[in-house]
């Protein structure tokens, strides 16, 4: 006769609500790390980690992300676009210099 174990949802509901909090409130985890000899400082790392939902970055005002080439493609078609007008106006002005000839 095998025996069949309970399984509580205690466990898993103490993580979920354990992550619902840290993405609710944010959890900052900072540190410097600091390399000297002979008190001369050779390097200095600065190390900032903040862990929490979206919402609330942007709450906290943080929102590098949509502002990233590489990560949003709202800011990629901005780019290329502010490059193409340039683009155009460079043409413009040169064709205005080949036309003045």
């Amino acid at each position: 006769m095998a025996q069949e174990q309970i399984v509580h949802s205690i466990q898993s509901t103490g993580l979920a609500d354990i992550l619902e909090r840290v993405l609710d409130k944010g959890i900052v985890i900072a540190g410097d790390i600091n390399i000297r000899i002979a008190d001369v400082d050779l390097l200095t790392i600065k190390i900032r980690l903040l862990i929490c939902s979206v919402d609330k970055a942007m709450e906290m005002g943080i929102n590098w992300w949509q502002e990233d080439t590489y990560l949003s493609t709202k800011a990629r078609e901005k780019e290329l676009n502010e490059k193409q007008e340039a683009l155009d106006k460079r043409l413009e002005q040169l064709e205005a210099k080949i036309n003045l000839s």
